[in-house]
């Protein structure tokens, strides 16, 4: 008689973990690390001031007053934007049994609430966006300001291998410093102007590409550190060859990697195709919030659960002479 094996089988259970692994990457790093503020408008503006530049000051004993001629404060302002993404889910897939989640409509709606989020981190530093003031007759969008467009001062922006400032399309205020991102010359650079405008940045965010760089130029200097002993005859073990804390003369700035910022475009103009390095301190920035992320149940028209997930958010940097950015063209080589 043949042996009766799995082959031969019908009805056999099926084997589906009930597990549903995603890798898109969820951590948002930079509107984790900056602070939080309440504002009550769609669009909201702010004021910063800086003092004049330092002067020698010697009195004749028994001197006149002279009055300086008085600077106004500058003010700033940005628009919130509305960030919403809603699913919609059949009663029947509801009630149907499936692995891996209890109910359809809360697994997409979990689902979303991480989406919506990832796409806060692209308004904010992955994307070069104008601030939209948006209207309700075509209906157009508001769009809030993001990083780039929150620095003005023309020594805060570094460029590298554009040539010459001004030279094509783009955020090009400064002159390109020489070679290819990251070097340490335009980071020690855009460290320096900021530390001048009497700020003291701590972070170095940066896209996980020119992390390598940034390691590179630590190991080219010998700058790295190896775990001796246990290896083969004594050898070494390992070389941590990464930099997670940079060291200036400006200060100390812990290097944070960021899937979210804007990244090069291989081919494109510089300003399609830059990738950015910011330098900042996260206590000058704010995420402004109008509207926190909440879940709306939308009305019921059938044999369906609708849901969507709402959040109304914007960007604050508190004096735009405090952070810098470094701009690498995406045909520089590195």
């Amino acid at each position: 008689m043949a042996t009766f094996t799995s082959y031969d089988a019908v009805g056999l259970k099926e084997d589906i973990s009930d597990i549903i692994t995603n890798i898109s990457p969820t951590k948002t790093p930079f509107q984790s690390m900056i602070g939080r503020e309440k504002v009550t408008q769609r669009a909201f503006s702010w004021q910063e001031d800086s003092y004049r530049a330092q002067a020698t000051n010697a009195q004749a004993e028994g001197f006149d007053a002279t009055f300086i001629t008085a600077t106004p404060t500058v003010m700033r302002a940005n628009n919130t934007q509305i960030l919403a993404e809603a699913v919609q889910v059949s009663g029947s897939m509801d009630a149907t049994s499936t692995y891996g989640r209890a109910r359809e409509s809360a697994y997409q709606l979990a689902k979303s609430a991480a989406q919506v989020k990832r796409d806060l981190e692209y308004a904010l530093i992955g994307v070069d966006q104008a601030a939209v003031s948006g209207n309700n007759t075509g209906p157009l969008a508001r769009k809030m300001a993001s990083y780039s467009q929150l620095i003005t001062n023309a020594n805060n922006v570094v460029y590298m291998g554009l040539g010459t400032a001004g030279g094509a399309a783009g955020l090009l205020k400064s002159p390109a410093v020489s070679g290819v991102f990251p070097g340490e010359t335009s980071l020690v650079q855009a460290l320096q102007n900021c530390y001048t405008n009497g700020a003291e940045p701590s972070t170095i965010m940066c896209t996980p590409s020119n992390s390598t760089g940034i390691a590179a130029f630590a190991s080219a200097a010998g700058r790295y550190r190896t775990i001796a002993n246990g290896g083969a005859g004594g050898a070494d073990r390992a070389i941590v060859n990464s930099v997670n804390l940079y060291v200036s003369p400006f200060g100390e700035q812990k290097v944070v990697l960021n899937r979210f910022i804007k990244n090069a475009i291989p081919g494109t103009l510089p300003a399609a195709g830059a990738a950015w390095t910011l330098v900042f301190d996260p206590s000058m920035w704010a995420l402004a919030t109008l509207r926190s992320w909440f879940r709306e149940v939308l009305a019921k028209t059938g044999d369906s659960v609708k849901q969507m997930i709402v959040g109304e958010f914007s960007l604050k940097h508190k004096n735009f002479l405090a952070s810098s950015i470094i701009v690498d063209n995406a045909t520089s080589g590195y």
